[in-house]
């Protein structure tokens, strides 16, 4: 995890600023898909002042049958790995890329609870997938908490690794 998530100095308001300047300056376009989080990314993202300069679509796709049908998820990964999967996250972030022609995209499912999957996976679990120019990284967190800061947390996670993504690049 980086050290932004971490620092709780930085909050989902703060790490949201601080995106917004980054992308900003890059001139580089942000869009989501969300799951578990229900939108509260999508409406992080939108508090900010220029969020039409950095900010394109967010799409919310609950059930598996919208994740095939409106973001192309292959049911075959959905059958295979469950929505909650790095795999599910990798092809939403890929096709809400593609669907909205921006440079990065941020893909989130998981269980927030009180309930797991029904394969067993505990309930808190999220997995995540940043796609940045086409390449894709993706992390699963198990986070503590009830659903709303399961939810909280996944938001603050997805902000915090994005931004310690692109700070990278311009570092290496």
């Amino acid at each position: 995890m980086s050290n932004l998530f971490h620092d709780s100095n930085n909050t989902v308001g703060e790490l949201t600023k601080k995106l917004a300047s980054k992308l900003t300056d890059l001139g580089l376009r942000l869009t989501t898909a969300e799951s578990c989080t229900g939108g509260k990314l999508s409406v992080a993202l939108c508090a900010e002042e220029n969020t039409a300069e950095f900010y394109d679509v967010g799409l919310v796709v609950f059930s598996d049958e919208a994740k095939t049908r409106i973001l192309g998820v292959r049911p075959e990964t959905l059958e295979r790995f469950t929505a909650v999967s790095e795999q599910t996250v990798t092809e939403m972030a890929a096709s809400i890329r593609d669907i909205a022609q921006a440079d990065i995209s941020i893909a989130i499912s998981g269980y927030a609870g009180p309930e797991g999957g029904d394969d067993g996976t505990a309930a808190g679990t999220v997995c995540f997938a940043w796609n940045i120019r086409g390449e894709t990284q993706t992390r699963t967190v198990l986070f503590s908490g009830d659903c709303q800061d399961v939810v909280e947390k996944a938001v603050h996670f997805s902000l915090a690794e994005l931004l310690a993504a692109l700070s990278d690049e311009d570092n290496g």
